[in-house]
């Protein structure tokens, strides 16, 4: 199984992390905890002293070339600004798995806050979708997300996913019960 090392979009370069590109993802993540930490996992939105965000970001490069997900930099192509994050993650019906044991994969996203509304997650995602297609015995895309989190929400409605399942969810100490949203795309020729 072989996935693209860089994916030039309209207005993307979409490549695997870098430890290098700690520096610039530093004052992002900074900047957007408040935007990212309600919707993302911690271990990705946390801001961290940029020594450890290097060893994180090797390591998502690390899982790339292994092929156990792929994480890609979503780059502005026109002035190489870091915007976020677009990824495909194998999974089966209830959990993230090894490739191998994997019969779809999970597409996830997140944007720093400046640049919403402009279609970069929907121009990334549409990239993720034809990376997927290429990938063997994956049946499906799936998004999942927050239902409060209507942005998140839109990008799957917009590439045709449907909304297969919500499933309740436990509040924490600090915040309320919620409900996350499962959309599936089937990948075209399964």
């Amino acid at each position: 199984m072989s996935v693209p090392v860089e994916i030039r979009t309209t207005r993307l370069l979409l490549r695997p992390w870098r430890s290098e590109d700690a520096a610039a993802l530093h004052p992002i993540l900074e900047e957007n905890w408040a935007h990212l930490g309600p919707w993302i996992p911690a271990r990705i939105a946390t801001p961290a002293p940029i020594p450890v965000l290097a060893e994180r970001l090797s390591g998502f490069g690390a899982d790339f070339a292994a092929g156990r997900e792929w994480r890609y930099a979503m780059i502005k192509s026109d002035d190489d600004e870091v915007l976020g994050e677009v990824g495909l993650f194998p999974r089966s019906a209830t959990h993230r798995v090894h490739y191998a044991d994997a019969d779809r994969v999970e597409l996830g996203y997140w944007l720093r806050a400046d640049a919403t509304g402009r279609g970069f997650v929907t121009e990334g995602a549409h990239a993720m979708l034809a990376v997927a297609a290429a990938l063997p015995h994956v049946s499906c895309v799936e998004v999942r997300c927050d239902a409060r989190n209507a942005p998140s929400a839109a990008i799957p409605r917009r590439l045709g996913f449907d909304l297969t399942a919500t499933i309740a969810e436990r509040g924490s100490s600090t915040e309320p019960p919620g409900e996350l949203q499962v959309w599936t795309k089937a990948v075209p020729g399964t």
